[in-house]
């Protein structure tokens, strides 16, 4: 009977030792002000211009100036630089396109174009975060071209967002480099996220967290709900390019629910909480909503970290129909459907993100664990790079029960590249670490081996 209340009274001043080494955060005033300065009214002017084009459906009208995608395209590429031109050129904004045929739904050569913006870093350019949007939209056949489909929700509002993320972000320098993207040809078959992400594998970008806004302003759901304060957060586990060696080591060490893409969930949950009142985020351990899928897939499919952003509740009779009125329903995706201040809301939680994690330092790198068979856990990573070594002011230990959802504890552990925390056995739990830099901003944490690394 002694030794049970020794050993009872042992485990309660370690798990005392692990609550209390949770570092008080350190709030940052400017992600207040970034979150303050969305602005609905413009939201809402964007969506409205957007929606004026008729239809922006991929394989339709390109030479008006009033209506169709290349009308669309026209004026999104000039909303940007204008921005670009307020900020005193900050923004590197250009078409990316390909022509795209022999598809299902792209039977005939057709340029799918997106519009890009690069907001290059001070401290390290070659790391980028991505926020974007889709500019195409559709009714109920996908083929149909030529029929209005104000697609005010699907996608406007995720454009409209991208669009005044950049405004806000633009006013401000960051460590690593953020872009904003109109992306075209999703409804056909995700194609101008594939053609975005191809070439950045190309161009050798560092892509840490794409952000996939589609559909952010819907709070009416087929569901009969009505909330504003909600949203969704979708994010696959595994990697898509998972090799066999790394899914073997994976069964031993765990790591399926501790992705990139879901510690970069993790984040933004994270970033809600503290940032975006009256707003609660939920983390879907899914890539997508069930089947279907986003701009996200082509950057995941590279095993580049990736969540889609979006409502919680859905209103199918505002989604790829025709406009009409049937048995009293109001079919059709329409201004009317959209409010503003929740898609504000949304905007705002992906603002602070992006701008967390640009002025945070990159995630480590070649974090490894040990400790089997040992009553403590010790975790390595690799130094910063020459770019970074002024920015990091240290690194922080995080770790979880491995049932627990979010992450429990946590530890400052100075400038270091290797750290053994005494008593904390690792079988008992799940283990990350996140870089800080000298201001307090933090990147996402970063899961040991290559289940959970975000690359160099």
């Amino acid at each position: 009977m002694k030794l049970s209340i020794s050993m009872a009274l042992l485990s309660s001043v370690v798990c005392s030792a692990a609550f209390a080494a949770n570092p008080s955060y350190h709030e940052q005033e400017k992600l207040h002000d970034i979150a303050a300065a969305v602005s609905p009214e413009r939201i809402e002017q964007d969506i409205t211009k957007l929606v004026s084009f008729g239809t922006r459906h991929t394989l339709s009208e390109t030479a008006s100036d009033t209506r169709g995608i290349g009308a669309a395209r026209r004026w999104i590429k000039a909303e940007f630089d204008r921005i670009s031109e307020a900020c005193g050129g900050c923004l590197e904004v250009y078409y990316q396109s390909e022509v795209i045929s022999g598809e299902t739904r792209i039977p005939e050569p057709t340029e799918v174009v997106s519009v890009i913006a690069v907001q290059r870093g001070a401290v390290d350019p070659s790391r980028y975060v991505i926020m974007s949007g889709d500019i195409d939209s559709r009714v109920s056949d996908v083929m149909d071209a030529t029929s209005d489909a104000p697609g005010a929700n699907d996608n406007a509002s995720g454009v409209a967002g991208t669009l005044e993320a950049a405004r806000v972000l633009s006013q401000y320098e960051f460590a690593g480099s953020i872009v904003y993207a109109a992306l075209a040809g999703e409804e056909q078959g995700l194609f101008g996220g594939r053609i975005m992400a191809e070439q950045a594998q190309k161009d050798g970008w560092r892509i840490k967290a794409v952000l996939n806004n589609d559909m952010i302003g819907n709070i009416e759901g087929i569901n009969g709900v009505v909330n504003n304060t909600t949203a969704r957060i979708f994010a696959e586990g595994t990697r898509m390019n998972e090799t066999e060696s790394d899914a073997r080591r994976r069964r031993f060490t765990g790591g399926e629910v501790d992705s990139p893409s879901r510690n970069v969930a993790r984040y933004i949950d994270w970033m809600a909480d503290r940032y975006i009142p009256n707003l609660d985020t939920m983390v879907i351990y899914r890539l997508d909503r069930f089947g279907r899928g986003g701009h996200h897939r082509p950057f995941n499919d590279l095993g580049y970290p990736g969540v889609r952003i979006m409502e919680t509740n859905e209103n199918y009779h505002r989604q790829h129909q025709d406009l009409r009125v049937e048995n009293g329903i109001q079919y059709g995706d329409t201004l009317d459907g959209v409010d503003f201040d929740y898609a504000a809301k949304l905007t705002a939680l992906n603002a602070v993100s992006l701008a967390s994690m640009a002025w945070a330092p990159s995630p480590p790198a070649e974090v490894q664990i040990k400790g089997a068979v040992s009553p403590d856990t010790t975790l390595s990573w690799q130094a910063p790079s020459n770019a970074e070594a002024d920015l990091v002011a240290g690194y922080r230990i995080y770790w979880r029960h491995t049932d627990a959802p979010n992450w429990e504890f946590s530890r400052d552990v100075g400038k270091v590249t290797e750290y053994t925390l005494e008593n904390i056995v690792i079988d008992n739990y799940f283990f990350g670490v996140a870089s800080v830099s000298q201001d307090g901003f933090e990147s996402p944490v970063v899961f040991p081996g290559a289940a959970g690394a975000f690359g160099e």
